[in-house]
């Protein structure tokens, strides 16, 4: 069964990012290294902050939705609920 994580990342300046992937390791590493086109790479965005994981697509695309629409506040919100130093949460995996 697969799994599905709805992600937050943050830049030094606290730009925020919301995602949503199959791999959260990969696509980490795929922001943090540029290999990005767009937003994440423009505004450095690449601590990771928050996930939440699904085994069901829909759901979590549906929530990465959700979250992108609230105001900035609603975000931080929920980054403090789990995370209130936002601490990089990647740096407790270990190097493959």
């Amino acid at each position: 069964m697969k799994t599905y994580c709805v992600y937050i990342l943050a830049s030094e300046s606290g730009t925020l990012y919301v995602g949503v992937t199959n791999d959260l390791g990969r696509r980490i590493h795929e922001h943090r290294e540029g290999l990005v086109e767009g937003f994440t790479r423009k505004y450095g965005v690449g601590k990771l902050v928050y996930f939440e994981s699904s085994n069901d697509v829909r759901s979590a695309i549906a929530r990465e939705k959700q979250i992108k629409g609230w105001v900035r506040r609603k975000k931080v919100a929920l980054i403090e609920s789990t995370n209130p130093g936002w601490r990089d949460l990647s740096l407790d995996w270990e190097e493959e």
